[in-house]
């Protein structure tokens, strides 16, 4: 838990201190990198280190995540310009990549399936605290210390967090076995260490045919280059589009083009690796695939609430940033409570149909937004985020921890960090799709060229407005909102025919009793 609060309390913390960061380094026209450069760092880098965690252990993935992430922070405390902040941003978003997916498959490691809902509702509440912490915790530092205590604070907290991975962390012995995996003897039954289904020993020896297993792993650096320079190019493409520069520019079409040669080359490199980074399991296997494409929807849909709910609410209903942040916590209140509460429903119905009915509820609540009046009083937006939280705490964790119970350890971290990864991807997009949904609304209102942050800072500096023209402003906006939530209504559609015509009605659960008895003691 204190190691995803390393990660979950980042991006609210600096957020806060966004005014005396760019009035002391400058940078105002890119300092949007700071938040972009990290999240994309993190993006691309959460499958290679899945796939790292499988073959060499969670635990110094975790280990080499945290220093990254300590080092980072270090440097971006020492930062002297906006460009240096923004680089050593990226080393931070390096280790960030290891925390987010490897705590999660750790915690799929250490607990039965009985218990991990209750495990990942603790991790939930981590990034609940850190969604209504981090704006006050950051705001404090900023206003009565200075906003390099932001990142600092990250040492004594990681310190701590990583002489505790180091000491308690125990993992069993691995063989390096021809799989790729440190200790796959075992943990998914028959097939797990092989290709052929064959099975090896603690000391490296294949006992159906006698030979000896590969004394060490293979890792597949030229797939994890191609995949992070392949998702480091989209990614950008997709964020700074119609932002940055215009979507037919030369910026954007030179990075989509790169994009898709690198896409290209990685899948020539991955066809062709005796242990690929990106291995072709992930997407035959149904309810891996499902999963995939039902979070990707989940990340998309996350945008309207994350990104467009704050702006909402300061231009709209009038809020100050600190009242629009609590509007929003409301969601992170009530996910981590259903979640919790999620096994008792799954355990009965299955995975699928626990996950069915919480994106049928969150698609219907996403839709009653637009019908909430103008202007609408503070509780009716923060209602509406309390019920949508709690509605995606019922079909987020179902699908994480059933993914999770139908791979074996040596297969685990790639799972998980391959549907951590498309939900990113779901957000990027999201960005980019509602950010032009709700430029063109607005551009059809205000009866010309506008875009979401220009009206939002003529609104904060409303003084030279007449009420007339402050009026139609937020109609505006309040129509560019609805139309953004009526969009992420239809994600929420999507993931629901995904569950419904791709996910296999039952998920095939391994033998955890069987996998626990043949797994070597650590």
């Amino acid at each position: 838990m204190m190691c995803m609060g390393l990660a979950a309390i980042d991006g609210t913390i600096v957020s806060t201190a966004v005014p005396q960061i760019v009035g002391d380094l400058g940078g105002f026209s890119v300092f949007s990198w700071l938040f972009s450069g990290y999240l994309l760092t993190v993006t691309v880098t959460l499958p290679v280190y899945g796939k790292l965690s499988d073959t060499l252990g969670r635990k110094p993935v975790l280990i080499v995540g945290i220093v990254l992430f300590l080092i980072g922070s270090l440097l971006c405390a020492l930062a002297w310009n906006m460009a240096s902040l923004i680089a050593f941003r990226i080393v931070q978003g390096l280790g960030g990549g290891a925390l987010q997916g490897t705590v999660q498959t750790i915690a799929a490691d250490l607990y039965p399936l009985k218990e991990r809902p209750r495990i990942q509702a603790r991790l939930s509440t981590v990034w609940a605290v850190s969604a209504v912490a981090g704006p006050a915790v950051g705001g404090l530092l900023a206003a009565y210390a200075d906003w390099r205590w932001i990142f600092l604070i990250n040492l004594p907290l990681g310190a701590v967090t990583l002489w505790l991975i180091i000491r308690y962390l125990h993992e069993p012995g691995r063989t390096g076995t021809g799989a790729g995996s440190p200790d796959s003897v075992g943990r998914t039954g028959a097939g797990a260490g092989s290709p052929d289904g064959s099975r090896r020993t603690r000391t490296g020896t294949d006992t159906d045919t006698g030979a000896p297993a590969a004394a060490r792993p293979r890792i597949d650096w030229p797939g994890a280059l191609t995949v992070f320079g392949a998702g480091a190019a989209l990614l950008t493409a997709l964020v700074q589009g119609g932002v940055g520069w215009p979507w037919l520019s030369a910026p954007s079409l030179t990075l989509l083009a790169a994009g898709a040669v690198l896409l290209a080359l990685t899948v020539v490199i991955e066809r062709r690796a005796a242990d690929p980074m990106l291995p072709g399991w992930v997407w035959r296997r149904r309810p891996i695939a499902a999963v995939n494409l039902a979070l990707g929807a989940l990340g998309l849909l996350m945008i309207a609430p994350t990104v467009f709910l704050p702006t909402y609410a300061q231009s709209v209903l009038g809020l100050d940033p600190i009242s629009a942040g609590f509007v929003l916590s409301a969601m992170t209140l009530s996910w981590p409570i259903t979640a919790a509460l999620s096994s008792r429903l799954y355990t009965r119905i299955g995975f699928r149909q626990t996950a069915i009915i919480g994106i049928a509820l969150a698609a219907l609540i996403l839709a009653a937004f637009p019908l909430l009046p103008y202007p609408a009083e503070p509780w009716q937006p923060a209602l509406i985020m309390l019920l949508l939280g709690g509605a995606l705490g019922l079909f987020q964790l179902p699908l994480i921890v059933g993914v999770q119970a139908t791979v074996g350890w040596s297969e685990r971290g790639t799972a998980t960090a391959s549907i951590l990864f498309y939900r990113q991807i779901g957000q990027s997009l999201g960005a980019a799709l509602f950010g032009a949904v709700a430029n063109a609304v607005l551009t059809a209102r205000l009866g010309g060229a506008g875009d979401l942050d220009s009206v939002s800072h003529t609104l904060e500096d409303s003084a030279s407005l007449t009420a007339e023209a402050a009026d139609r402003l937020r109609r505006a906006v309040d129509a560019a909102v609805d139309h953004v939530y009526v969009g992420a209504a239809g994600a929420a559609v999507l993931a629901l025919l995904v569950l419904v015509f791709l996910a296999p009605r039952h998920f095939p659960v391994i033998d955890e009793e069987a996998e626990e008895a043949e797994r070597p003691a650590g």
